[in-house]
């Protein structure tokens, strides 16, 4: 039998989950609706209702040819006859399990690290079911949460192994979820082959509905991907420069939404650089409204400079309308190694949807790959660099590469990443640094930018940011300017001035002005 591990079904027998449905009736409608793989998971019940139960859940899965797996116990397997057994880290051995099964017995083993799946896979394992991805209620002794990013690295480490293997992912995915997890776990060489799916289809009023609906999301990229790095042209920097106007051009004449969840000491000035680059900004923190205006094509913006108690449940409602929709959404990690509760909510926002453009000072982007060594962070500042150059296109590339989108890390240089490029931006100027809301308005221009221009998104950010550091250049020239004061009103003028003459299909102000050069690391 061919192991298809596509849409792995783990059944839940509690009764916060099962209920009072009949599992048979559970597992059957599931088996028409598509799943293609079952396991019997039930750590209560004695041996004999164990061996009952999958016996006949067995005759079940026999009839639409899918293969039925025991959780943990190798004696009801070989008493029920099914296929095989799913092992923990604290069950048998797979090198035991193997002796004791039939040669042609599916054997899996859960992992959730590199160690772990490692082993297995040199011990023989057919699959992993790797995890947990995210929290969920239906396992509450879980080693860690390991997310997409712990997946990645795990696919990555197996497929340099000499041996090729399985995978599933497994917790907390539903179908709000299940092609980001897909598209987001895949490392470079190796990629999921399926997702086990507990409570969405266990607990499901229509447990065949929901499993279609699973094989139909499985089948199809996510709605987001548009414009993805991997189809980026890989051009030169001279080649980028070249192609900012006409970019800048469409966008204006776009005129693109911008919803901005946008920290309210700044979503005024925000506000007019929007407008003044010719945008239609709304500054909404009601994530519930997300649901209309997602549908207008406009980008997210998710900018956590004021926290309060309810930001994150709003915030997650906003980015799974504008997932869903297929629209661009940002996350400004602002002041995000300040305190715990950023700390946090980092965390929560990152496992609760996908973000196509990452945007934030060295500090914030080192907090949100993980790279915490030695990191403090005072108030919402970036504070001194402790990164060389290399360094922190590195870590630009990295961050970018391991969630597979756009990376900019925002400094006196600035580091402009697909996970494949990187481009060191020098426009800009010292002024913009001093005044309140500069560094958050370029999430904005950016967020509308890769809306109006979804062929590419690297270069949609980059021509966003180069517009906006060239007004800066050009009002921090005038003789009227001498200090952030008098700097900030001839901003917006410059940059209303660039709009204009991008409208008429002018572009003479880019003629030379880029200051960019690739990164070759």
């Amino acid at each position: 039998m061919t192991l298809d591990l596509s849409l792995y079904l783990v059944t839940d027998s509690t009764s916060a989950i099962l209920g009072s449905r009949d599992i048979y009736k559970v597992v059957e409608e599931a088996c028409k609706g598509g799943v293609t793989i079952v396991q019997y998971r039930d750590k209560t019940s004695d041996t004999g209702l164990l061996v009952e139960t999958a016996t006949r859940l067995h005759e079940i899965t026999k009839r639409y040819n899918v293969p039925l797996i025991i959780n943990d116990r190798v004696d009801v397997a070989m008493a029920s006859g099914a296929e095989g057994v799913h092992l923990g880290q604290d069950d048998m051995s797979i090198t035991a399990a193997k002796k004791i099964l039939s040669k042609d017995a599916i054997v899996g083993i859960s992992a959730s690290s590199v160690e772990e799946a490692v082993k297995a896979v040199e011990e023989g394992a057919d699959y992993l079911g790797i995890g947990t991805l995210f929290a969920t209620p239906t396992k509450t002794n879980t080693k860690n949460i390991i997310g997409t990013a712990g997946v990645k690295t795990i696919l990555d480490s197996i497929s340099r192994l000499n041996r090729t293997v399985g995978t599933v992912a497994i917790g907390g995915i539903n179908l709000s979820n299940v092609q980001r997890v897909l598209y987001q776990s895949a490392g470079q060489n190796k990629a999921l082959d399926g997702v086990a799916i507990v409570s969405a289809i266990i607990a499901a009023d229509d447990p065949k509905s929901v499993a279609e609906q699973f094989k139909q999301a499985i089948a199809i990229p996510p709605p987001f991907i548009t414009g993805s790095p991997e189809i980026s042209s890989s051009v030169d920097a001279g080649a980028l420069a070249a192609a900012v106007p006409e970019v800048v051009q469409k966008v204006v004449n776009c005129h693109p939404i911008v919803h901005s969840m946008i920290n309210f000491v700044v979503a005024n000035f925000v506000a007019n650089v929007a407008i003044s680059a010719g945008l239609s900004p709304i500054m909404s923190q009601y994530g519930d409204e997300a649901k209309d205006l997602a549908v207008h094509r406009g980008g997210l913006v998710i900018n956590m400079g004021t926290l309060t108690s309810a930001s994150i449940g709003e915030y997650l409602k906003a980015i799974k309308a504008y997932n869903t929709n297929g629209n661009p959404v940002v996350l400004d990690p602002v002041g995000a190694g300040a305190t715990a509760i950023r700390r946090d909510a980092v965390k929560t926002l990152m496992a609760g949807g996908y973000f196509d453009l990452i945007k934030g000072n060295e500090r914030e982007i080192r907090q949100v790959y993980g790279n915490t060594s030695n990191l403090t962070q005072r108030g919402v500042d970036s504070g001194p660099s402790s990164l060389n150059d290399v360094e922190k296109a590195t870590l630009a590339r990295d961050l970018a590469r391991r969630e597979r989108n756009i990376v900019l890390l925002t400094g006196a240089v600035d580091y402009l990443s697909d996970g494949y490029r990187v481009i060191a931006v020098k426009n800009g100027h010292e002024l913009l640094s001093k005044a309140t809301g500069t560094g958050c308005a370029i999430g904005t221009v950016c967020g509308a930018y890769m809306a109006a221009y979804r062929d590419d998104k690297f270069l949609a950010v980059l021509a966003g940011l180069l517009m906006y550091e060239i007004a800066a250049e050009n009002a921090a020239a005038k003789n009227t300017v001498h200090g952030p004061g008098s700097f900030l009103p001839a901003f917006l003028d410059e940059v209303h001035s660039i709009w204009g003459k991008a409208s008429q299909g002018n572009v003479t102000w880019a003629h030379g002005r880029a200051k960019i050069e690739e990164i070759q690391l």
